[in-house]
């Protein structure tokens, strides 16, 4: 593996949330998921509610997470791009996870879990970034 997949991997180890993107009947949708890294693979948690899992299972997706809100003056960006799976976590990877968020759109939420395995990992690394101020509403 490139060094810089290793540091992609260890980069997303930070943080526990990112988006997933792919395509639903040619239109194009991102949803917020939790990650997991498990020997060099993605295990996402979604809500089964949503019904994201079945347009994903065997697509090609990109993941994408990053530190922009952080406030750091190094921001970092991590795209992982594969095809997706529903999968069924071992009961430690589904431990990993830690609780469940406890409503999704105001239903309990109901995971979902899928694998990707990345072809594509792409880090991007912007140093010395200036405090930024969020848009303002004219």
């Amino acid at each position: 593996m490139p060094f810089d997949d290793y540091r992609a991997i260890e980069l997303l180890s930070r943080t526990p949330y990112g988006r997933v993107s792919a395509s639903r009947r040619a239109l194009p949708f991102t949803t917020v998921t939790r990650h997991l890294i498990v020997d060099g693979q993605l295990i996402l948690r979604l809500h089964r509610g949503y019904d994201y899992h079945q347009a994903l299972d065997g697509s090609v997706v990109a993941y994408e997470a990053d530190n922009v809100n952080s406030g750091a003056s190094d921001t970092w960006s991590v795209q992982f791009t594969g095809t997706a799976r529903v999968c069924d976590p071992t009961p430690a990877e589904r431990a990993l996870f830690g609780r469940t968020p406890r409503l999704a759109d105001g239903a309990p939420f109901d995971p979902v879990f899928l694998r990707i395995e990345p072809e594509f990992v792409t880090l991007h690394y912007l140093t010395d970034v200036p405090v930024f101020q969020y848009a303002q509403t004219v």
